[in-house]
C-alpha cells in the first residue's frame, strides 16, 4: 500500500514538472526573467503542496466521516493561489509607461493552478490546460501580430517663438496620421524658444510618414524627442 501511494505519488510529482517545464520553455526561449526551471519549480512546489495537504487530512483528520474534521485539507491550496501571487509580482517590470511580464507571471499562476491539479489527482485536465496554453502563448502571437494596434508615446519639440509654429507641427502630426491625445508647453520668453510636449497615439500600419524627420523640417526646430516618458 506504501509502495503503490509512492508510486503515484512520484507520478503527480514528475507530471507537474513536465507539464510547469513546458509553459516554461516557451517563456525561456523568448528571454523571459522567468522561464523553464522557474515555471517547472512553480509546479513542482504547488503539486507537493496539495499532496502535503492531503496527506496531513489522512493522518490527522476525520477521512472515515464519523465525527467532525479538524483538519481542511482545501487550506493548502488556497494559500498557494494566494501566495504565487507575490512571484508573479516579481516578474511585471515597468519600463517607464509600458509594462512587461504580464503574461509570464499569469503563467507562474496557471503552473501553480497545473501543480495544484497533479497534486489532486487531475491529470487529464491538467494535460489539456498544458496544451492549450502551450497553443495560446505559440499560436495566439501570430494572430497577435496581425492586430492593428494603438501606440502611445510621447513627442517633444524645442523650437524657436515664432508665429503659428505649434499650428505647423500639430499638422504635420495630423498628416502622418498622428493623434494628440495630450499637449503641454513651456516657453522661454527671455531666450525666446518653446517647448511643447505631446502625447500621442497612433497606428504602426497607418503611419503615413517619419514625424521627427517632418517636424525636423521645420525652420526654427532646435531639437525633437521621442520616447515613452
Amino acid at each position: 500500500m506504501l509502495l503503490a501511494f509512492d508510486a503515484i505519488t512520484l507520478g503527480k510529482l514528475l507530471l507537474a514538472a513536465i507539464f510547469g517545464g513546458m509553459i516554461g520553455f516557451e517563456r525561456e526561449i523568448h528571454g523571459r526573467p522567468a522561464g523553464f526551471r522557474t515555471h517547472l519549480l512553480v509546479s513542482l512546489g504547488a503539486c507537493l503542496y496539495v499532496i502535503t495537504s492531503i496527506h496531513f487530512y489522512t493522518v490527522y483528520g476525520n477521512a472515515s466521516g464519523t465525527g467532525p474534521s479538524g483538519v481542511d485539507p482545501g487550506r493548502v491550496a488556497a494559500q498557494v493561489v494566494a501566495g504565487i501571487g507575490f512571484l508573479g509580482a516579481g516578474a511585471i517590470i515597468r519600463e517607464k509607461v509600458s509594462i512587461r511580464g504580464l503574461t509570464t507571471a499569469a503563467c507562474l499562476w496557471l503552473a501553480a493552478a497545473i501543480g495544484v491539479a497533479c497534486g489532486i489527482g487531475l491529470i487529464g485536465i491538467s494535460l489539456v490546460v498544458t496544451v492549450m496554453s502551450l497553443i495560446s502563448l505559440l499560436l495566439l502571437k501570430r494572430v497577435e501580430a496581425l492586430l492593428q494596434r494603438d501606440t502611445y508615446i510621447y513627442l517633444r519639440v524645442w523650437s524657436e517663438n515664432r508665429p503659428e509654429q505649434l499650428q505647423k507641427i500639430e499638422q504635420l502630426m495630423q498628416e502622418c496620421n498622428i493623434d494628440i491625445t495630450n499637449t503641454g508647453l513651456e516657453r522661454n520668453v527671455e531666450i525666446g524658444q518653446l517647448h511643447a510636449v505631446y502625447q500621442v497615439k497612433y497606428n504602426t500600419r497607418k503611419l503615413n510618414c517619419d514625424p521627427v524627420e517632418m517636424i525636423c523640417s521645420l525652420d526654427g526646430i532646435k531639437r525633437v524627442s521621442i520616447g515613452w516618458d
